[in-house]
């Protein structure tokens, strides 16, 4: 069973910073990127950031990109988001989505999905 599984949240003042990881198991983690969305109380699903495993292009959404790195360590079959310069409105819970090949926003064409992990921006 294709497990993902997803740590690192919590809450943080506004300017602060945390790193959440999505740790692969059961999935050939070379054919599959790897990506985070998002969703906010009443809002719906939206892509954050995600990383090809096949050629390692990155995806970021607009409203992260410069503030959000993501990484992937093949030895731990791990994807880390670092998020720096956090925002109130980053407020969500992140999920962590796996997609086969290449990058892909749309909620609908994603693969796996692992647990959410709350993380809260306070102002």
């Amino acid at each position: 069973e294709v497990q993902l599984q997803a740590s690192g949240g919590g809450l943080v003042q506004a300017g602060g910073s945390l790193s959440l990881a999505c740790a692969a198991s059961e999935i050939s983690f070379d054919d599959y990127a790897i990506g985070w969305f998002r969703q906010a109380p009443g809002k719906g699903r939206e892509g954050v950031s995600c990383i090809s495993r096949s050629d390692g292009t990155t995806y970021y959404h607009d409203s992260v990109r410069g503030r959000f790195t993501i990484s992937s360590d093949d030895a731990k079959r791990t994807v880390y988001l670092q998020m720096n310069n956090l925002k109130p409105e980053d407020t969500a819970t992140y999920y962590c989505a796996a997609h086969a090949v290449f990058c892909s926003i749309q909620v609908s064409e994603i693969d796996y999905w692992g647990q959410g992990t709350q993380v809260t921006v306070s102002s």
